[in-house]
């Protein structure tokens, strides 16, 4: 008789500092490839990772997803111990456990929720420059919270995407955005159904600009009808931003 299989989620929080991202290559570490050799060695056995997300280098996560096919005896809800174990420090499984067979991170997924953060101040943070996005400038957080707005509902994001995706359709539906502020730190907040390569971080590099008056905040609906990418503001920088959380 065969080795049975199970079917193992597990949901990951990582500091993206000192990785290329999420998913393993073959000259870089990353956050799959570390956490795989720490499954390889509790089970002796090779690991196959399935990612929810590609994560960019310098990109953190508080509530990344990802699956794997084991055989091992080890109790599922006990693999997060194990793993962190011998996980390095800024990679933490947070919980494990086991799925059904047919559970894909990636294709189960039914949206995602990020974070981005901006620190806000005339001087940077030597605690938050691998956290934050640092902008000097003095921001209109009513106008970013304004053209924030616009974004709410189903529309097509190409004035938002990347070049160099490859993906069918470029029409997305964002259910919530959220704008906050701390004092220096502010908070945005963004859920959907999916993101484009860069999206998050290009419309928070499009509110800056709305809050240093280089883009009207009421422009946001035109830029996003002309589906132009120049139209729209500077990719903001990868630090700034967190995977929060994946619906299924």
């Amino acid at each position: 008789m065969g080795a049975i299989f199970r079917n193992i989620r597990l949901t990951i929080e990582y500091d993206g500092t000192n990785y290329h991202g999420w998913q393993r290559q073959a000259n870089a570490v990353t956050v799959q490839e570390e956490i795989e050799k720490a499954a390889r060695k509790l089970t002796g056995k090779e690991c196959d990772l399935i990612g929810s997300s590609r994560t960019d280098e310098g990109v953190h996560a508080l509530g990344h997803v990802a699956n794997f096919h084991t055989d091992s005896s080890i109790p599922a809800d006990k693999f997060s111990f194990a793993l962190n174990t011998v996980l390095p420090g800024d990679i933490t499984i947070k919980d494990s456990q086991e799925v059904s067979p047919d559970f894909h991170s990636r294709f189960s997924a039914k949206g995602k929720k990020y974070r981005y953060l901006i620190y806000n101040s005339r001087q940077p943070s030597a605690l938050l420059r691998n956290r934050a996005m640092h902008v000097c400038q003095s921001l209109d957080f009513d106008s970013m919270k304004r053209a924030a707005e616009h974004l709410k509902g189903t529309h097509d994001f190409t004035c938002f995407r990347a070049s160099g995706s490859t993906v069918k359709t470029s029409e997305r539906t964002i259910w919530d955005v959220r704008l906050s502020r701390d004092g220096e730190l502010i908070f945005f907040e963004i859920s959907g159904d999916g993101f484009l390569y860069n999206m998050v971080r290009i419309i928070v590099g499009t509110l800056v600009y709305v809050g240093i008056g280089k883009i009207a905040a009421e422009e946001i609906p035109e830029i996003i009808e002309s589906k132009d990418r120049k139209k729209a503001g500077k990719t903001a920088p990868p630090q700034g931003l967190y995977l929060v959380e994946v619906y299924y």
